[in-house]
């Protein structure tokens, strides 16, 4: 089994949660396993798996979904009596179903969420930087743009080579049942196949163009941090949670 077929928390009705632990960090060590997780939409979640996750140590779940979609379904964790549930809305045009068919760059998304989400993106690090001791899981639709660009972030400050990160950005593909309830979906409700294509992709090159933009009008990861407000003690707390 490889390491990347390791990331995954096998439960029958999911197919993309993966753990962000065993990424070698630049100047030695990595990333710890069963710290953070990043995931897709846990709506469809029975009850003996979301107590499976719970008693593997999950203490809190950040929803990063628009209302559009959190009213639709229930979430199987916002009233749970052992996981915390928080809703940050991340930047609710990058969900997949709700694109428009209008030309677009998904890359260039990706780079006006760092310039526009400034505050939200503080905020989800915040929730994990001050979660409960246990498991911390992130989630959107399909566990690919805006968990995506969340994954990118804290890995980055870990310290994490920009190769590797764009790596796991990609892996979504493998989570060829998920793209295919999505694309099935988008398809139903009229989307045009090439653009479904489009917005169902996770090509590295894509995550590798908003990491670019973060270096080049941000400064990197430790200057985009301090603009969005957090403190170099919370960068600290931040990474600790991965990897300490």
């Amino acid at each position: 089994m490889t390491l990347a077929a390791t990331r995954h928390w096998r439960l029958p009705d999911t197919h993309n949660i993966r753990d962000l632990g065993g990424y070698a960090r630049l100047g030695g060590g990595t990333t710890q396993w069963n710290r953070i997780l990043r995931g897709e939409a846990l709506h469809l979640l029975r009850e003996d798996s979301a107590a499976l996750l719970a008693q593997r140590g999950l203490s809190l779940v950040i929803d990063l979904r628009g209302p559009h979609e959190t009213t639709v379904t229930p979430h199987p964790f916002r009233e749970h009596d052992r996981v915390t549930y928080r809703n940050v809305i991340l930047f609710d045009a990058l969900a997949p179903i709700a694109m428009s068919t209008t030309p677009f760059n998904m890359g260039k998304r990706y780079c006006d969420a760092l310039d526009q989400c400034g505050p939200q993106l503080a905020e989800v690090m915040r929730a994990i930087i001050t979660a409960p001791p246990g498991v911390v899981l992130f989630h959107c639709t399909a566990g690919k743009d805006r968990t995506g660009i969340v994954a990118a972030l804290l890995l980055l400050a870990a310290g994490v080579n920009r190769i590797d990160i764009a790596e796991d950005y990609a892996l979504t593909a493998e989570a060829e049942g998920l793209i295919s309830q999505l694309r099935q979906r988008a398809l139903a409700a009229g989307g045009e196949p090439d653009h479904v294509e489009r917005v169902l992709a996770s090509d590295a090159a894509t995550m590798l163009t908003m990491l670019d933009h973060l270096d080049q009008a941000h400064g990197g990861i430790d200057s985009y941090f301090a603009k969005i407000g957090l403190a170099p003690a919370e960068t600290k707390s931040l990474v600790d949670r991965l990897c300490a």
